[in-house]
């Protein structure tokens, strides 16, 4: 059963919800007491019942009892799968790394990939070290945003009196950074990978990215409602000049995914870039809030009275 983010009614199973009591294990025998078999699939049984309320027949895995709940079926399980992939990365390089590296993804350079990039940064950029993970990228036009927050360097500390030391400037990463890349990060996706390199952040790992990025403006509508585009943005970089269109950006290190690592659900890409981010780790210093001591106000105090 999918879990992905049972806050977002959008990106978890519908059998998440308090009260059904449905758990890993159980088994749905009938959908709207229509009984399912061999011939009979779920699939075909939820045909234009997205957003709708269906009813399942569930059977308990432990007592053999069955049940009906009422759901609403999902439009689609794409937002709950990536959510529960997102967060099974980051539980993955949280372990791997022992509670040393951050990790985020960012699905695509548009407003949802925006959105994602800061919910995942917001909680990891203070790690000791960042993996930024662009697998999939699909474009979109906000890279450059994403690539001034982290290309901040903290040089500095605010302390105050009560809370923990913040970082200045704010919501600066702590440490080393890596990013992961293959060949399915397009346009500006592309763009974010070779930048990432050609501006210092860290090294690229995975493989060499599409190689897409001239952009459009779909802003020519027909009568019949539809949109023409046409070529209208290039890209030049100062390193490889127009050569990332119908190319890619090529990794520091490649590293592939195999057809059997995906059978047996492994990444070598994602391990390989957390030992990459530990190795730096070791070697990059890093800024800490340990300043040594604070000047004591009653010193000050004094040296304001003997100046007067």
């Amino acid at each position: 059963m999918i879990k992905g983010d049972p806050a977002n009614r959008r990106e978890t199973s519908p059998l998440t919800l308090p009260g059904l009591d449905v758990a890993a294990g159980d088994a749905v025998l009938a959908i709207n007491g229509q009984r399912l078999s061999l011939e009979r699939t779920p699939q075909e049984l939820l045909v234009n019942q997205a957003r709708q309320e269906v009813q399942l027949t569930i059977e308990d895995a432990e007592t053999q009892e069955t049940r009906n709940v009422t759901v609403k079926a999902l439009g689609s399980e794409w937002p709950a799968r990536y959510r529960e992939w997102v967060e099974e990365n980051r539980r993955k390089v949280h372990e791997l790394s022992d509670g040393k590296v951050g990790y985020i993804h960012i699905p695509d350079m548009g407003t949802h990939g925006f959105s994602e990039f800061h919910r995942g940064f917001l909680a990891e950029y203070d790690y000791p070290a960042l993996l930024v993970d662009v697998r999939w990228n699909g474009g979109g036009n906000v890279s450059g945003l994403l690539l001034e927050k982290l290309a901040r360097r903290r040089v500095g500390y605010d302390f105050s009196r009560w809370g923990q030391p913040e970082p200045y400037p704010q919501e600066s990463p702590r440490g080393p950074m890596v990013a992961l890349t293959n060949e399915q990060a397009g346009s500006d996706g592309d763009i974010f990978s070779h930048s990432f390199k050609l501006m210092g952040l860290g090294p690229l790992l995975g493989k060499r990215t599409w190689g897409g990025v001239i952009g459009i403006h779909p802003r020519h509508r027909l009568v019949d409602n539809t949109v023409t585009t046409q070529p209208e943005f290039s890209f030049w970089f100062k390193d490889v000049g127009w050569n990332v269109e119908n190319y890619g950006t090529d990794p520091d290190i490649e590293v592939d995914i195999a057809p059997q690592d995906y059978v047996r659900h492994e990444d070598p890409q994602l391990e390989r870039a957390v030992k990459e981010a530990l190795r730096l780790v070791k070697e990059v210093e890093t800024l800490e809030p340990e300043p040594g001591e604070r000047p004591r106000l009653s010193r000050l105090l004094r040296s304001e009275e003997n100046l007067k």
